[in-house]
């Protein structure tokens, strides 16, 4: 069966590179669009290789039968490390890559059990903010949410705006928890954790994109940052023993 714009089957695709390229591999994962259901036109193929005889973690892109396939190769130890720097960005990538994707070849079960070591990182979730985090990261919003109201020029408003949707979002989803994404996966991981609020999220920021109405964003940021005493500026300091 041929897949979309009549591309071979991803998962033979995926499967068939294997075999010429990393024959005696111990485990493989596709993942990505493809395995979640929206795939589009411009999907590419996520393969995630483990094979002991790599010294070390890479990643590779390029096109295969026709398919855009970027590979993702650690051997049994060099993916740990990224996990550990996942966990400490709280942008849990390739956790979640593994989590989500299906293994078509596992040789002795390593692939069930890194599947294993995946779910309990996301499971339990990043390192919660300090209190000390919290208030600096209300005080960085704050500064940016001043500079908003206050600009006149288009250009930086539109690109203060950019800043505040990035910013906001982390700390809505960290102070609650919760890891956070990039670029699509913002919105996907808001989503995931509240659909009500990333609606209104996405409708303050297109307001504003279309009409030059900040008000949507100023109370956005007012009511996320509510919660844990609202803007901060009178008091801060940083650099102190």
């Amino acid at each position: 069966m041929l897949a979309r714009n009549f591309k071979p089957d991803p998962f033979a695709t995926a499967r068939q590179f294997v075999h010429d390229h990393f024959p005696y591999c111990d485990g493989v994962i596709l993942s990505g669009s493809i395995i979640q259901g929206n795939a589009t036109s411009t999907s590419d193929l996520d393969v995630i290789i483990f094979d002991r005889n790599v010294p070390s973690s890479f990643r590779e892109s390029f096109l295969y039968h026709d398919w855009p396939m970027e590979i993702f190769v650690h051997n049994l130890t060099s993916y740990k490390q990224i996990f550990i720097t996942d966990y400490e960005r709280a942008i849990p990538t390739l956790p979640t890559m593994i989590s989500e994707g299906k293994a078509l070849f596992d040789l002795g079960g390593i692939i069930s059990s890194i599947k294993l070591e995946a779910n309990q990182l996301l499971q339990a979730g990043p390192e919660p903010w300090s209190k000390k985090t919290i208030n600096m990261k209300r005080y960085f919003i704050t500064d940016v949410l001043n500079d908003f109201i206050d600009a006149e020029d288009r250009g930086e408003e539109v690109v203060i705006a950019n800043t505040l949707l990035q910013w906001l979002q982390e700390f809505f989803l960290r102070t609650n928890g919760n890891w956070i994404g990039e670029a699509k996966w913002i919105i996907r991981t808001l989503r995931k954790y509240d659909a009500p609020f990333a609606t209104k999220y996405v409708e303050s920021f297109d307001s504003f994109y279309r009409t030059g109405n900040k008000e949507p964003i100023i109370t956005l940021a007012d009511q996320i940052l509510a919660p844990y005493g609202g803007r901060l500026f009178h008091g801060f300091s940083m650099g102190e023993n």
